[in-house]
């Protein structure tokens, strides 16, 4: 089959089925980094869950299932865990630049319209307005074809193509038709190699998991050795191997229900829960405010973040751009003359956004225009030559920095202009024809300027309360637009950003840029890949950076920022590496998504005191009766009624309450700094007091003594961490007070958690002992607070 008859008639069915044979086809992979399965065993069989189900089993065969209550936080945590995940990797697989529903090829002869994914290489596409590129191929015929590749190059102007010139999958026409031979399909076509790179799986940095997963590490550390001497403590506490051997079943058991509450104890098995569950609620009240959350770490990462980079059109105004006036440079023009032309360029086909505003103020007057040069950032200019009756003629439309270089008095009015916040495009007469100047970055010395055309853009309302709110929580914005520095410098000072606008275009490497961030916050003429670029250097400076786009050009920097925020109207790939989606394009929602932000870092930072206190007071309990060889102070479930009562039910109050606190640094030592004393000192009243209760009464009334005491001293921990003690807090601690006491009184709950009856002289002992250590801990909230370890205002 010649290369001629494939032109000419495309493919035959035997061409193609030996194609699809071959694997040329454009399926591609849509796979992440991470299985279903993988997702499974990463949620499920972790160290910590292996141990509390290994604890879970031994209570069931011990027959004690009212002791086994701490496994449900095992299930609900691996739960939300998985669903987490999940719903991550179906948003990565959703990722898709191809989203075209049928693709019209010539096989055989005929058109035939198929799916995207059938499509073979070497066939034939027939390409018209409206169509997307499904695979990458090189034109044979054309009829005045323009190809929209922005979501690919950021290229914002349509782009005329030629036959020989390659089409890339993933790019619109805009107008024209073509006939195009497919070069390259499925995994190598250029969209799918540029998405895979996007879809590479990675987590936003969250400083709570990284403190979470250190602390779990630390245990896992610890809790091995300690689990050991736990066991062998155990029995040796029943009497030996010999003495169980000789006592028999009821003393194997009672051991294993010693070492299950040792155990128990150890581990914080609600703190990754509330963790999660904080996060969770966020991203769905946020979700109300119409702002989509894709990761949950993602929403503490603002708490963090420093800098703002965000583009002015569309961020800072509304994108709107409307005609104002024309500004007559040389008086050799007709007026008449100037209106035919911008009547010309605002009716033609192939007009932009900023044609489309001359529409309503210059009319069609016969001028058609024959040939179009789209504007290119490279060039800074668009070209078109018009037919009038008045004969042909070329007209360059674009940036007064280019078209104005060698006229000083006509730029400086280009630049006054532009300094009133407005937007100016010179207008002037050319020579030869548009395409002459396709690979020309001046425009020469036949340019004749004539005119600047004026337009402005809208400032959205909300802009400059927004930016003041970032300024006024020390949150450096950034301005990165690829307009004229003057028109982006006179906006950003109209909201408030009086810095000094630098024209990224003259910022030649890493060290100009980093030079120009040192000084100013306001960037003009900024390219793609610049972007991407500034995101570096402020990370390189220890800057947390959140970072704004909309096209697939800004998709890799966004995925570098530390925080990736899209608005809605971005492109499906831009939305999908966004950790934020903006879903109503609102710049104002930015202040809303803080807020919470420093709610769930601050609340999570507050109740991971109480589960490491609770860690590290059941670790020292463990030790403690394992070297004693003591029997151990608690069974499972009254471990299970003050760790409830005490941390997990106000935990989760907690973790949901209003917290406006900025976000400080250090998280990790400040929970260790305050959770590693109160829970020594909470270890310390519940062993001075078991060690008087456990030589004078029954072991039950001995371990009912010691739950109440544990439990004055845990109360105390939440009524430091709960301040400010406003009324509902108040409540929530009454109420948990309430709950405890009621467990004596009502007899299920006596009976089930094995709370005896004790002389009143006893029960006084042990809360005196519980008060004792509850001073201790205020003692040591005290100093923790005057050394900036714990915060009491919000």
């Amino acid at each position: 089959m010649t290369e001629a008859r494939i032109a000419a008639a495309g493919l035959s069915e035997a061409e193609v089925a030996d194609r699809v044979r071959r694997g040329l086809t454009n399926v591609s992979d849509n796979s992440t980094s991470r299985s279903v399965g993988s997702i499974l065993r990463e949620n499920v069989f972790t160290f910590f869950n292996g141990i509390l189900t290994v604890c879970f089993v031994a209570v069931l065969l011990l027959g004690h299932l009212g002791d086994a209550l701490f496994f449900g936080i095992v299930v609900v945590n691996s739960l939300i865990g998985i669903v987490q995940e999940l719903r991550a990797k179906a948003s990565l697989e959703r990722l898709a630049l191809l989203a075209a529903p049928e693709a019209a090829v010539r096989r055989g002869g005929a058109v035939v319209v198929i799916p995207p994914e059938q499509v073979v290489l070497d066939d034939l596409l027939l390409l018209r307005p409206g169509d997307q590129v499904t695979a990458d191929a090189q034109l044979d015929a054309v009829a005045d074809l323009l190809v929209d590749e922005s979501m690919l190059t950021g290229e914002s102007e349509p782009i005329a193509k030629r036959p020989g010139d390659t089409l890339l999958s993933g790019s619109f026409v805009v107008s024209g038709t073509a006939e195009a031979k497919v070069t390259s399909v499925g995994a190598d076509s250029y969209a799918n190699t540029l998405t895979r790179e996007i879809k590479k799986h990675s987590l936003v940095y969250s400083e709570l998991r990284a403190a979470t997963t250190r602390i779990l590490v630390y245990l896992s550390w610890i809790l091995v050795p300690v689990i050991l001497v736990v066991l062998v403590g155990r029995v040796f506490t029943y009497g030996g191997l010999r003495g169980l051997d000789t006592v028999g079943i009821d003393a194997w058991r009672l051991a294993g229900l010693d070492a299950v509450a040792s155990v128990v104890g150890m581990i914080p098995e609600g703190l990754v829960l509330l963790t999660s569950l904080a996060f969770g609620v966020a991203v769905i009240q946020l979700g109300w405010q119409k702002v989509l959350v894709q990761e949950l770490a993602a929403v503490e990462v603002l708490a963090r973040v420093d800098v703002l980079c965000l583009d002015k059109t569309g961020t800072l105004t509304t994108g709107e751009i409307g005609f104002e006036r024309l500004v007559t440079l040389d008086s050799g023009f007709r007026d008449a003359d100037l209106d035919a032309v911008l009547g010309a360029i605002a009716h033609d086909v192939a007009a932009n956004q900023t044609a489309l505003a001359l529409r309503t103020h210059f009319a069609e007057t016969g001028a058609v225009v024959v040939e179009r040069l789209p504007f290119s950032s490279r060039r800074a200019f668009s070209a078109v030559t018009v037919d009038s009756a008045e004969g042909r003629s070329t007209w360059l439309l674009g940036a007064p920095e280019r078209l104005l270089s060698a006229a000083p008095d006509a730029l400086a009015q280009a630049n006054a202009i532009a300094s009133s916040g407005r937007r100016a495009l010179v207008l002037g007469l050319g020579s030869g024809l548009a395409s002459d100047y396709a690979e020309t970055l001046a425009p020469g010395e036949g340019f004749r300027p004539a005119a600047i055309a004026v337009f402005r853009e809208t400032v959205r309302p909300d802009a400059q309360s927004t930016l003041s709110y970032f300024d006024e929580q020390e949150v450096r914005v950034v301005v990165l637009s690829g307009d004229n520095p003057v028109t982006v410098g006179a906006i950003a000072g109209e909201l408030g950003l009086g810095s000094r606008p630098v024209d990224a275009s003259s910022l030649a490497d890493d060290g100009a840029v980093t030079s120009a961030l040192e000084t100013s916050s306001v960037f003009g003429r900024v390219a793609p890949e610049q972007k991407r670029r500034v995101v570096h250097t402020l990370q390189e400076q220890g800057r947390t950076v959140a970072m704004t786009g909309d096209g697939v050009n800004d998709a890799m920097a966004i995925k570098d920022a530390d925080l990736g925020i899209a608005m809605g109207n971005a492109t499906p790939a831009t939305r999908a590496v966004s950790r934020i989606v903006l879903l109503d394009s609102r710049f104002d929602r930015l202040p809303t998504v803080l807020s919470y932000a420093r709610r769930v870092i601050a609340n999570v930072e507050r109740v991971s005191n109480l589960f490491l206190a609770k860690t590290v007071y059941g670790i020292v309990l463990a030790l403690v009766s394992a070297v004693l060889l003591w029997k151990f102070p608690f069974l499972p479930r009254q471990m299970t009624l003050v760790s409830s009562l005490a941390i997990g039910i106000p935990s989760f109050f907690l973790a949901l309450a209003p917290n406006s606190r900025r976000y400080v640094p250090g998280v990790l030592k400040r929970i260790l700094s305050f959770s590693v004393p109160t829970g020594l000192i909470a270890a310390a009243a519940v062993v001075g007091g078991f060690a008087v209760y456990r030589d004078a009464l029954p072991l039950p009334e001995a371990r009912t003594l010691a739950t109440v005491t544990l439990f004055i001293v845990s109360l105390w921990v939440l009524c430091v961490l709960a301040r400010p003690l406003s009324g509902w807090r108040l409540g929530l601690i009454g109420g948990v007070s309430a709950a405890f006491v009621l467990a004596f009184f009502v007899p299920v709950a006596r009976r089930f958690f094995e709370l005896q009856p004790v002389h009143p002289e006893w029960l006084a002992l042990a809360v005196g002992i519980g008060a004792m250590g509850a001073l201790g801990v205020e003692l040591w909230y005290r100093v923790a607070r005057r050394r900036g370890l714990v915060f009491d205002r919000e």
